[in-house]
């Protein structure tokens, strides 16, 4: 495969990944390889990451593809003898020498010759036959023969030879082990696709190796670990969506008659007011009600939401939040200012009331809410829905819904499901549409374009 093949298919795999990399990007990325030194890896993968990457978040992405299309090394050119000196003969070397000598790479060795062992490692403990003429290879073998996690003990008795015990000095040796442990790991899971790649093709294991971006995750499939990295992006977006509720609200609006330099001004034209003149409109924070399904079936997104409300809650005092499923409850009393999130929302799960059979009921939800907090919406306040707009075939209570809107001074919906599944089964997206504008909202990209749309 030639460079040039080689940089196009990268380019195309990014974009598969969820990383944004425009035409632009991509021509100055092959502009940067004619400064370079193309035989030093490293520099290769800084001109990539320099001319592609955006955010932090989507280095470890591009990483992982960068080592499947510019590997280190092939197998057919790999010296399958022993490769640095010191190191056991791999193929023939009893499993606790080799096991001695990651202990010292663990210790000192240097990040070449880790992944030297590595790959060494992969080919003597990764590979499983499947069948004639085929084979698998599997990290996890690679790590149950050689157990690095079970050399602390060992390594810190070599190292500490003596010393005090539970010091500074075994510390900074765990710190040191622990990292060079995981970066062993990573460079036998970097070998083991590699090898992977060269026996099925690099687009097919490109496509299952790369988690989206942090910002491209769907909220309905999120993990607890992702919802955990999430939190760290909802503050943030928080700040900006109460600065754009705010430049929407003042839009257009001007302050009172400023009475003093109009009649000044009019002194020009013989008394005659001919230019008005207004006084700056007041800063205003806008009020903000929002309306959350809490169902099983939105519950990752819920559980954003929610987070979301808990950073608006922090930021303003006059924001109300509702949770229901077939009615409705206000939760802004599990949201004051400095509570733990964690206890905010085992608290809402036990005590909220926004159950009655379990089966979500926008229309009797809605009706209960105008019926037990209809007070809340008023001109200056901006409503705010989230869900997924499916009423298990209940009557939607448009009627309800429209009189809400009527009353609010802006009045938004965001839908995490993807937009071509709406209107499917009992979802009711378009008629909730026609009252409210709806919005795709699947993840935090998405929630940060709507964000941006309302200035």
């Amino acid at each position: 495969m030639s460079l040039v093949d080689r940089h196009v298919g990268f380019i195309h795999a990014l974009r598969e990944a969820g990383l944004p990399v425009s035409l632009a990007e991509g021509l100055d990325a092959a502009r940067a390889l004619r400064v370079i030194d193309l035989t030093e890896r490293e520099s290769l993968r800084a001109a990539y990451a320099a001319t592609l990457v955006k955010k932090p978040g989507y280095r470890p992405g591009f990483d992982v593809l960068f080592d499947l299309w510019f590997p280190a090394s092939t197998t057919s050119l790999y010296d399958q003898g022993p490769g640095a000196a010191g190191m056991p003969d791999p193929e023939t070397a009893p499993v606790e020498d080799l096991r001695g000598y990651l202990a010292r790479l663990l210790t000192d060795g240097a990040d070449a010759e880790l992944r030297e062992f590595a790959r060494a490692m992969v080919e003597r403990f990764g590979r499983q036959q499947a069948g004639p003429g085929r084979q698998n290879w599997f990290s996890y073998s690679v790590m149950r023969a050689l157990s690095p996690e079970t050399l602390m003990a060992r390594i810190l008795r070599e190292v500490l030879a003596g010393q005090e015990r539970g010091g500074l000095a075994e510390k900074t040796a765990r710190q040191r082990v622990t990292a060079n442990t995981r970066r062993f790991e990573e460079a036998v899971a970097t070998d083991v696709r590699r090898r992977i790649a060269e026996d099925s093709g690099i687009e097919r294991i490109a496509r299952s190796a790369v988690r989206p971006p942090l910002d491209q995750i769907d909220f309905l499939r999120v993990t607890k670990a992702d919802l955990a990295r999430l939190r760290r992006e909802v503050h943030p977006l928080a700040r900006r969506l109460a600065a754009r509720l705010t430049i929407k609200h003042r839009r257009g609006r001007r302050g009172r008659l400023d009475f003093r330099r109009t009649m000044r001004a009019s002194l020009q034209s013989g008394g005659v007011p001919l230019t008005t003149h207004f006084k700056p409109p007041r800063p205003h924070k806008p009020e903000l009600v929002i309306l959350c399904d809490t169902s099983d079936s939105v519950s990752s997104f819920a559980h954003f939401t929610l987070l979301l409300t808990y950073a608006l809650r922090e930021q303003f005092t006059k924001v109300r939040a509702f949770g229901f499923v077939d009615t409705v409850d206000e939760i802004t009393r599990f949201f004051v200012p400095g509570a733990d999130v964690v206890e905010a929302m085992t608290r809402l799960a036990n005590e909220a009331d926004m159950v009655r059979f379990g089966r979500t009921n926008y229309g009797h939800a809605l009706e209960r809410f105008a019926e037990r907090y209809g007070d809340a919406i008023g001109p200056k306040t901006s409503l705010l829905i989230l869900g997924d707009a499916r009423s298990n075939y209940q009557p939607p209570a448009l009627d309800v819904l429209k009189s809400l809107v009527a009353r609010s001074r802006h009045a938004y919906w965001l839908n995490p499901e993807p937009r071509q599944q709406w209107d499917t089964g009992d979802s009711i997206a378009t008629d909730y549409g026609t009252v409210v504008p709806m919005h795709e909202c699947r993840n935090v990209s998405q929630l940060a374009g709507f964000i941006e749309q309302l200035a």
